[in-house]
């Protein structure tokens, strides 16, 4: 089956910088699944997903409009602490250089820390790869088609999905 949009696609990432190491494998833990044509993926990697089927391997280097997005100036903003996802529930020593999870009114997004204090951060909320230019080396692991429930809700349910 030919991945296009309203399948269900099931992959692992090795994702790098051109010439450098692996900086995320997807194959240490659960491979991405996601509903394609609805926007759930970087579009350079959904572009070049398309017409691919299980057991297709591929490399694709993708220019930062087409990945995370080029770097915006001026996107620092102060966080309240109490807006950091902690899971855990632990006191956490905030430090510049680390990548946090904060609440927004479109739900958790990743952050970099830039100046740290007692009950706020500063953070910067360009997305941590935003800028770069990022190698994917891609392996479909499965095309199945999407059932009427995932379509009309835009996003894949059960094992590797959401779920309600």
């Amino acid at each position: 089956m030919l991945i296009e949009t309203n399948k269900v696609v099931t992959f692992h990432y090795r994702l790098s910088e051109p010439g450098t190491e692996v900086l995320e494998d997807s194959h240490q833990g659960n491979p991405v699944v996601y509903l394609h044509g609805h926007h759930g993926m970087l579009p350079g990697l959904e572009d070049a997903l398309a017409g691919k089927q299980a057991g297709d391997k591929f490399t694709v280097t993708l220019p930062p409009e087409q990945a995370y997005g080029v770097r915006r100036e001026n996107s620092q903003q102060r966080v309240s602490i109490k807006h950091v996802v902690n899971p855990a529930g632990r006191k956490i020593a905030y430090k510049p250089g680390m990548v946090v999870q904060v609440n927004t009114n479109d739900g958790p997004r990743e952050v970099v820390v830039v100046k740290a204090g007692l009950k706020t951060i500063d953070v910067d909320t360009n997305h941590p790869l935003a800028g770069k230019t990022l190698t994917f080396e891609i392996e479909v692991v499965d095309v199945r088609a999407a059932s009427a429930e995932e379509i009309s809700h835009r996003h894949v349910h059960g094992d590797g999905g959401h779920h309600h």
